[in-house]
């Protein structure tokens, strides 16, 4: 049932929409897109009590990665990345990183996306074998110029992230961070419309 106390767009097929569909669309649209930071927070929360038997929940080992990265003097968008890197833990039990590859795609620098694109594979070398798995499965990236950024990122942040003593910054405090970083995008098919309306 469509909402007639709000203004939408005419059409039943996007092939007979008009300038004036588009226009109440973008104009939803411009109050929409910059909460998207909010909304990904919203998401990560649910990583929150689902300890999947680690000694620590999901969303404890995202705060202790970020908060890692954060005192080590990584840049925001690196802490960013490392607080939302296993944020496609709840729908994407089978490929999580691709999920939070496809969600923070728009805002990472292409170095930062490969991480977390690439995070699970390398994450691996400390677990595989004992899963029947080849831990050495990353080294078929040895040639990528991020190998070794990836690497790093899991030696250094995610794989020492389960600590139940470790003292986390809280979500909040990452928060305008998120916000900064994911309400507009670096690269989008979108960012021209994006980005007009960031500076009006």
């Amino acid at each position: 049932m469509t909402d007639i106390t709000r203004d939408h767009a005419r059409f039943r097929s996007m092939i007979d929409g008009t300038q004036e569909d588009w226009d109440i669309i973008a104009r939803e649209q411009k109050a929409f897109a910059p909460q998207n930071g909010r909304r990904i927070l919203d998401h990560l929360k649910l990583l929150g009590g689902d300890y999947g038997g680690f000694p620590v929940d999901r969303l404890e080992h995202c705060l202790q990665t970020a908060t890692r990265a954060h005192r080590d003097g990584r840049d925001e968008e690196y802490v960013v990345m490392a607080l939302l890197h296993d944020i496609g833990d709840t729908l994407g039990a089978f490929n999580h990183p691709d999920v939070a590859a496809a969600i923070l795609k728009p805002f990472l620098t292409e170095e930062n996306l490969w991480i977390v694109q690439h995070h699970g594979i390398f994450q691996g070398h400390y677990f595989f074998h004992y899963l029947g798995l080849d831990r050495d499965m990353r080294d078929q990236f040895k040639d990528s110029p991020y190998y070794d950024a990836c690497a790093e990122f899991c030696e250094k942040y995610d794989a020492p992230a389960f600590d139940p003593d470790y003292d986390s910054e809280p979500l909040e405090f990452f928060e305008p961070m998120v916000m900064r970083i994911c309400s507009y995008p670096k690269s989008s098919i979108y960012k021209k419309v994006m980005t007009a309306e960031a500076a009006e």
